[in-house]
């Protein structure tokens, strides 16, 4: 007989753990949660919109603060200067800080240094659920000072993002970079000097903002809340070079210190760019901590401070009158051991007889008086359009706030007194940067090229285009004329006729010029005793890659240009020399005679 036949399983028969019954409780959970979640939207929006408006207007809106990250400021290696890390901003809760407000505010005073009476207040708002307690804050300090306020037993302490500036190398560069102002809990951060005042608008970005209400503390969700994203400031890159700045720096300071000095300054250009690729100034200051330093530290004495240059002003005569076919380097000019002229009696900076010098033997030796007799030749007015064109009287504008023009009087009122005395360096004011471009016209073949600080193009506070994309050329002398300057040039350090043999770079032909010069007391307006010493010089005389700029303002040893400032000429170009890879030419200097005739 057949087996009776099966029947098949009712639903009430499924076995437990079979697949069919995993997923008809899979399904019954998930409506679970959707009907739950769908009662509460329908209270949200319905049922307790009343409460929640009601929440809200009690309480109001809160708006933070999106910072936006500066923009770093950059060597031309893209190696940081001043740069934004991460940081918080101190945030309070009233409702939840006011009643141990004092205690809170006396912590927060000693642990981070805040001001007691604005803390308070602001821990102590009424109708705020939001108060900022300080920006800019190191995350480490600030999530140390939360944590420690918790275990004390405060609550209402919070932190948001808020990026912090840093200057990695300390005073390398600060003269030039500036530095932000302290913290202010609404209002952030103002620059305060350097290019971290002038380009601003760059660096800074736009801070974004966040609103949204509030109710009982917490934030009332679908309530209306706007977001405005933060615009991210914008890197500023320099000419620069972050290591060729370290070593000018220190070669500078250990020169200044050496001779007693009280400031100096020293430039490092490309011969054939203009390009800023180091510019020092001593003393100077850590810009992670301006307020150590004294204020007129602060600044950049290479772009804001004024002086006469003296006898490195005799190069640029010299090119002149070459230039404009009234000598030649073999000029045969007879040098009285002083000069009478007007109104008053020219002397040289050494005691001698009568001399016979050529007009390279009186570039070699520095001779006021020669110089004075040579530029007889030309009118007041020549030698101005000249020293014009060579950059003098007139701002570098390579970005720096605050920069001083110097002083050349016009050619028109240009007396035969004033005339001898600009000849030879006296009577006129520049500043550092300045000269150190009119000196590289030499080096540049007879080419000035604008002094430039800025990669590319940068807009300063003032609207102004600055930058490489932005220099200006004009050929002041002829290409021989710079070349027969430049090995009149090279006779200032010849050992055996030049004043200067310790600023020769050992392997290398270099051209340069001696600087030394009364200053004027700003209290009497007047010559008073003490000299600016300087020496500017390109290498390799017959190939000029750099240019380099040395001064040092009243050095107590006595030292004139080429023992104080010749030996660091020497030591920082032979640094970049090397640090660019440039090498000696291989050539030997023709002669050129710095005497004629019988002694």
């Amino acid at each position: 007989m057949p087996p009776a036949a099966r029947r098949p399983a009712s639903p009430a028969r499924i076995r437990r753990g079979s697949p069919q019954l995993r997923l008809r409780v899979g399904f019954i959970v998930i409506a679970m949660v959707l009907s739950a979640f769908g009662a509460r939207l329908v209270q949200l929006q319905g049922l307790d919109s009343h409460s929640y408006a009601e929440m809200a207007a009690a309480e109001g809106s809160v708006e933070i603060v999106l910072p936006a990250t500066r923009g770093d400021i950059l060597d031309r290696n893209g190696e940081p200067l001043a740069e934004s890390i991460d940081g918080l901003m101190l945030v309070a809760d009233p409702q939840l800080t006011r009643d141990r407000a004092p205690e809170l505010a006396r912590f927060l005073a000693d642990e981070m240094g805040l001001d007691y009476f604005d803390t308070l207040d602001r821990l102590r708002a009424q109708d705020s659920r939001f108060q900022y307690l300080a920006r800019r804050v190191p995350a480490a300090l600030a999530t140390s000072v939360v944590d420690r306020a918790e275990e004390a037993g405060f609550q209402g302490l919070d932190t948001r993002r808020d990026p912090v500036r840093e200057y990695p190398s300390d005073d390398i560069g600060a003269n030039l970079v500036g530095f932000l102002g302290t913290p202010d809990p609404l209002q952030g951060v103002r620059p305060l000097a350097g290019l971290e005042r002038t380009f601003n608008r760059r660096l800074a970005g736009k801070d974004g903002t966040a609103t949204y209400q509030v109710g009982k503390g917490y934030r009332i969700p679908l309530a209306d809340s706007t977001i405005v994203d933060p615009v991210e400031g914008r890197d500023l890159t320099t000419t620069l070079d972050l290591d060729l700045q370290w070593f000018t720096q220190r070669v500078l300071r250990e020169t200044v210190d050496g001779a007693g000095g009280e400031s100096g300054v020293a430039v490092v250009l490309d011969s054939r760019t203009g390009e800023v690729l180091a510019l020092a100034d001593y003393p100077t200051y850590d810009a992670s901590k301006p307020l150590e330093s004294p204020e007129e530290d602060l600044g950049s004495r290479a772009m804001n401070d004024v002086y006469e240059p003296g006898s490195v002003q005799k190069a640029l005569t010299v090119a002149a009158l070459l230039d404009a076919g009234l000598v030649t380097p073999r000029q045969q000019i007879l040098v009285p051991p002083r000069l009478s002229r007007q109104d008053r009696t020219i002397n040289d900076w050494f005691t001698h007889g009568e001399l016979r010098l050529t007009l390279a033997g009186v570039l070699a030796k520095s001779s006021n008086i020669g110089t004075v007799l040579a530029a007889d030749r030309m009118k007041p007015r020549q030698l101005w359009r000249y020293l014009r064109a060579f950059g003098l009287g007139q701002k570098t504008d390579v970005g720096v706030a605050g920069e001083a023009p110097g002083i050349l009087p016009d050619g028109s009122s240009m007396t035969p007194q004033t005339k001898d005395r600009i000849a030879f360096g006296q009577s006129l004011s520049v500043n550092a940067l300045q000269m150190a471009g009119a000196v590289n016209t030499v080096a540049n073949g007879g080419v000035h090229v604008s002094p430039s600080l800025i990669e590319g193009s940068a807009r300063t506070r003032q609207g102004q285009q600055v930058g490489t994309d932005h220099v200006t050329v004009n050929r002041v002398v002829s290409e021989k004329a710079a070349r027969q300057t430049a090995r009149m040039m090279e006779l200032v350090v010849d050992p055996d006729v030049g004043v200067a043999p310790a600023a020769a770079v050992p392997g290398y032909r270099v051209a340069g010029k001696t600087g030394t010069a009364q200053r004027v007391g700003k209290d009497c307006g007047c010559y008073d005793g003490t000299f600016t010493v300087s020496f500017a010089g390109f290498a390799p005389a017959d190939d000029p890659r750099l240019t380099v700029y040395v001064l040092v303002q009243d050095p107590a040893n006595g030292g004139g240009g080429g023992s104080v400032a010749g030996p660091a000429f020497s030591r920082i170009m032979g640094y970049a020399l090397r640090h660019y890879a440039v090498p000696p030419t291989g050539t030997t200097a023709p002669d050129l005679p710095a005497t004629w005739g019988s002694p």
